[in-house]
């Protein structure tokens, strides 16, 4: 992750703007003194820069939770910041580089919002969970021009390595998310997809709750593919293949092929890397059978008054609300110059959305974006709503 290891941090009198980026407030660790977050600006995104203050010199880097999708982007905030606080910079992996001529052409790349707001459905559509190198996306858009092809990754720089094959193979029909795919799969409309790909995910034998296969993933699969669409799972680890056939055949009713160490038109370099150690290729594959409803969603993320004072809010650190299907864990509290923070994971137990919620004394807004609208967020946000009035 881009960062810079400096002397000593320094904070600036705020708002600023300097070389485009515009750095708006911060936001000080409640529970950490050594810990602070910068809010930045760019190119149309909300973010955070971390400072982490070690001893003998402090770390600042992006946030996790809200950093922008470019690189580029991240790489001229940090620098920004460094050259409007004179920062001693001690050490840095971070370059002072112009934008790639291709990611500036690129347009590929969409925010949650975008599907949020109106799905695209005037092609059929197939998705991509977790196209690592893209090899097997790019190969599959370039020959199916009248499909949609909607990759999910999380990986920056296998995104921008997409998005420039993208401009530069001329391909129309990709559009690619950072994003949770569990989340995704919960506003995308019923029976619009052809294809779902989950190829070579994260095992994590030691956190199945992290896996992208779940009984709940396979429910919003079932819903959002066509009849006769499929599902395909491609993993060379047996105990992922064991896993998902469990999950699979507990259902009801169920239509799934297997197959072992079948050739595809165009595999991965980890793939062919796998084959010659002759490791077992397994696919999995459920073929829907059924339509399924519309989807229908209604609610809203808007708060009523809240009655909490701010020591009570602050009081929130580290507690928990569990309710029927769902949960708000208050991670951490901030303070800022004229209320309160917080980061807060709320929603569905095995797919949470992560965000922050900025609370002053006439108004109460999430931060950088709004969760998104599914159903499980909106029942967590009545539960934040009810939280905050006491």
């Amino acid at each position: 992750m881009p960062h810079l290891h400096i002397k000593e941090f320094k904070e600036i009198s705020l708002p600023q703007k300097i070389d485009e980026v515009e750095f708006n407030f911060i936001a000080s660790n409640v529970k950490h003194s050594d810990e602070k977050l910068i809010s930045a600006s760019l190119e149309g995104e909300d973010f955070f820069l971390l400072v982490k203050e070690e001893e003998g010199r402090s770390l600042l880097k992006t946030d996790k939770l809200t950093r922008p999708a470019s690189i580029y982007n991240v790489h001229k905030t940090l620098n920004a910041y460094a050259k409007i606080a004179e920062l001693d910079v001690v050490a840095s992996n971070v370059p002072e580089s112009k934008k790639n001529m291709h990611l500036q052409a690129a347009t590929a790349l969409k925010k949650i919002e975008y599907f949020a707001d109106t799905f695209p459905t005037g092609k059929e559509v197939h998705i991509e969970v977790g196209f690592g190198s893209g090899r097997h996306l790019l190969h599959q858009a370039l020959n199916n021009p009248d499909i949609l092809f909607i990759g999910i990754e999380i990986h920056r720089p296998s995104i921008e390595q997409v998005l420039k094959q993208v401009v530069i193979q001329e391909l129309k029909n990709v559009m690619v998310l950072d994003y949770d795919a569990r989340l995704f799969m919960e506003l995308v409309p019923s029976n619009i997809v052809g294809k779902i790909y989950v190829h070579f995910p994260v095992p994590w034998d030691k956190k199945p709750h992290r896996r992208v296969i779940s009984t709940s993933f396979i429910e919003e699969a079932r819903r959002v593919l066509k009849v006769g669409g499929t599902l395909e799972l491609r993993t060379d680890s047996e105990n992922y293949y064991a896993y998902s056939y469990e999950t699979f055949i507990a259902f009801n009713k169920t239509t799934l092929h297997i197959n072992k160490n079948r050739d595809i038109a165009v595999s991965s370099k980890y793939e062919d890397r796998w084959k010659k150690m002759q490791k077992n290729i397994y696919d999995l594959t459920m073929i829907n059978d059924e339509e399924s409803l519309a989807l229908k969603i209604e609610g809203t993320f808007d708060f009523s008054q809240v009655n909490l004072s701010f020591s009570e809010i602050i009081a929130l650190h580290d507690k928990t609300i569990r309710f029927d299907g769902g949960f708000i864990h208050f991670e951490r509290v901030y303070n800022l110059d004229d209320g309160v923070m917080l980061r807060v994971s709320m929603g569905s137990f095995d797919r949470p959305e992560h965000l922050y919620l900025i609370v002053k004394e006439d108004s109460v807004q999430y931060y950088p974006d709004l969760p998104l609208k599914s159903r499980s967020n909106l029942i967590a946000h009545q539960e934040l709503n009810k939280v905050l009035n006491g």
